[in-house]
């Protein structure tokens, strides 16, 4: 095997002393912007350029860009919002790059277009972010994504001229966009306006809720919340299905959360913490029926329970409504004059009807075995019930709660016999013997061992559930096994399953990833020499970190937006929301912790290394691409043998949100086929 001319890497001198720890940083100007910095833009057009030279000259290239494009050759409806008598909802058409967003008058009516997202660049990477809907149906607001940034600016719609208002909201980010019930505005989350050059980079602070009253100024608008003695909260605002509360859930960065309520009858629009000041646990309203409020919370209850709250009380005590499960309560709904409670039993879904008082009504009948949840008021009979799994697209069910009659409102046409994908699921041990669940997925008849894609994520308490994705599904259509392990970390199991994969249990994660793979190749699912990993974001963060301990058990690791110094991240964009996960680099348990785990910091020099293939985004102001800038200079120059570093820098594009489906189609084409390159993958299937 030739080896790689890599770039030469600028180094330099930095060397900082923690805890006792002397830590070189010598690719620390790689952290600079690099849509600003001239030489760290130069860096990464030619670390693009080698990609691109070794990438382009794989054969199954051009078989996976087709394969995908098949796959997401569909149309795919979003779940319908009802207001008044219109229903809006996204649209996915075809290949076209973004979701646009439409309306049908009355639940069986036409399609119309209110908002096409695909005419807004060039390049298609501006995309619709959050919107809603005015409670008659008037107006739409929508939050506009340029380029994949975190950032939004806020517009307003007239749903029967089409016609966009003058009223222009910016700076908004990590936040929802909720309607007064009235229409005459809208709230909103934002930050202070950055400073000019910082907005992709600047910590971020100070996040606040304001009322944005349509026909005025942004300066005119009424601040609603805000906590300046506590600068790294976020607050996340929504309305009451009456239009009479105002819901505040906040939260350091966790799923640990502080609720608060306002009264929107009231002028002075008072700010009333109702419960969760200390953070100790989970607060979520879902919904009320007067002055009685639904919530979620995992207070005394890893798998959570939900409780009730009167509003109506000088000081609101939570009373118990429907107590934890041995199942772990996912989200729930009002729909109906019913309560439905979705939960996950091994990570796959199952939604319990209940009375408003609690009381069983019996299960929702589902498709089969994936991912679902509701969306519908308490007053009316019809919801939506969306539907979906890893041989399953999103699909939309008019749900008649009273008769408990579904019948299909929306469902896609794909160009592929899906009934050829089974779908398994595995336990297996990890390394402290906790029993670890792992989906499989692969052709039915396929022949086994396999070239074996593995995913996985273990953070943040996201749970990993069947869900339909064209980029996946084209490894299985092509003969190879996609695995995804529902790591600790995750949200899985609850709480408890959370906490045993975050801060001084992180290894966890690594472990549980690690047996993941060590179980397909033991029990014949994956070619020994056959494996690939993939994840993203924290993901990203779990392929580096295993890819270090353990660098003999893959063949291929692709970590994606991941955060790969563990010493540095808070100083970037929302770094210390992670906190809560990771832990704080800046205290010393919590460092000696971080410092055996980060990828960039524990590089195996002398041992051979799989092929790696790095990829990220100039505009990613969540995960900035400095992290993968550094961790990719620092395989280059170990000695880890002679497989392929590579790095992958998309434009215009950030995290993954709003990212265009043709920039999506051709990332997944190249990691894929990277990955069937050194796991052995022969494709050209039909």
């Amino acid at each position: 095997m030739t080896p790689i001319d890599y770039p030469q890497t600028r180094r330099v001198d930095v060397t900082e002393t923690h805890f006792g720890h002397r830590v070189a940083d010598p690719y620390r100007w790689l952290e600079s912007d690099v849509c600003r910095d001239s030489e760290v833009a130069g860096w990464a057009q030619e670390q693009n350029a080698l990609a691109r030279s070794y990438l382009d000259k794989l054969p199954s290239q051009n078989v996976f860009r087709r394969q995908i494009s098949e796959l997401f050759d569909y149309e795919q409806s979003g779940v319908p919002l009802k207001r008044g008598d219109r229903y809006f909802h996204t649209m996915r058409q075809g290949l076209k790059n973004q979701a646009s967003l439409h309306v049908r008058q009355g639940v069986g009516g036409p399609d119309r277009l209110l908002l096409d997202p695909n005419g807004w660049s060039q390049d298609g990477a501006d995309a619709i972010a959050e919107w809603d809907a005015s409670q008659d149906g008037a107006y739409v607001v929508y939050g506009v994504q340029r380029g994949g940034t975190d950032w939004r600016e806020i517009k307003v719609l007239d749903v029967a001229t089409g016609a966009t208002l003058d009223d222009l909201v910016e700076w908004a980010r990590f936040g929802t966009i909720a309607w007064s019930k009235d229409g005459s505005g809208f709230f909103y989350s934002r930050y202070p306006t950055p400073e000019p050059g910082t907005e992709s980079q600047a910590s971020v602070a100070n996040h606040a809720v304001y009322f944005h009253r349509l026909g005025t100024p942004q300066a005119d608008d009424r601040l609603v919340h805000a906590t300046p003695d506590h600068p790294n909260l976020l607050h996340l605002a929504g309305v009451t299905e009456d239009g009479r509360y105002l819901i505040i859930h906040s939260t350091p960065g966790s799923s640990m959360t502080m609720l608060s309520v306002v009264d929107l009858t009231a002028d002075d629009w008072t700010v009333r913490t109702v419960i969760g000041e200390d953070f100790g646990a989970e607060w979520s309203a879902f919904g009320n029926d007067g002055t009685t409020l639904f919530v979620i919370t995992s207070q005394g209850a890893p798998r959570r329970r939900i409780v009730t709250t009167d509003l109506a009380e000088t000081a609101p005590k939570p009373r118990d409504l429907i107590g934890e499960d041995e199942a772990v309560l996912e989200h729930a709904s009002l729909v109906g004059g019913r309560l439905m409670a979705a939960y996950l039993v091994d990570a796959r879904t199952e939604i319990r009807r209940h009375s408003l008082d609690g009381t069983p009504d019996g299960t929702v009948e589902l498709p089969g075995i994936g991912s679902a949840g509701f969306r519908g008021t308490l007053a009316d009979d019809e919801a939506f019930l969306a539907f979906t799994s890893f041989n399953a697209p999103l699909t939309i069910y008019r749900y008649e709660v009273s008769t408990r009659t579904r019948t299909v409102w929306a469902q896609p046409r794909v160009g592929f016999d899906l009934t050829e994908i089974a779908v398994e699921q595995h336990f297996y041990a990890s390394k402290d013997g906790t029993t670890i669940p792992m989906f499989v997925v692969r052709r039915k008849g396929a022949q086994a061992p396999a070239p074996t894609l593995l995913y996985g994520y273990g953070g943040y308490a996201i749970s990993l559930t069947p869900y339909y994705a064209p980029t996946q599904l084209a490894w299985v259509a092509q003969g190879g096994t996609l695995a995804i392990a529902n790591i600790r970390g995750g949200g899985e199991y609850g709480r408890a399953w959370h906490d045993a994969g975050r801060l001084a249990n992180k290894q966890n994660s690594y472990d549980d990833f690690i047996a993941a793979a060590e179980h397909l190749r033991e029990a014949g699912i994956a070619r020994p020499d056959g494996i690939a990993i993939q994840g993203e974001s924290n993901g990203g963060l779990l392929v580096g970190a295993v890819t270090n301990q353990r660098p003999d058990l893959f063949a291929a690791a692709l970590p994606g937006v991941g955060v790969m110094d563990l010493l540095r991240f808070h100083h970037f964009t929302g770094g210390s929301f992670w906190m809560f996960d990771y832990g704080n680099p800046e205290e010393e348990a919590a460092f000696n912790n971080l410092l055996a785990l980060s990828p960039c910091h524990n590089i195996a020099s002398g041992k051979s290394y799989p092929a790696i293939l790095v990829t990220t985004a100039d505009a990613d102001d969540r995960v900035v691409p400095g992290h993968s800038f550094k961790y990719t200079a620092t395989i280059q120059a170990a000695g880890i043998g002679t497989k392929p570093r590579l790095l992958r820098v998309e434009t215009r594009a950030g995290h993954g949100a709003g990212k265009p489906l043709d920039k999506v189609i051709a990332e997944a084409a190249d990691m894929w086929a990277f990955a069937a390159h050194w796991t052995g993958l022969e494709t050209g299937r039909p």
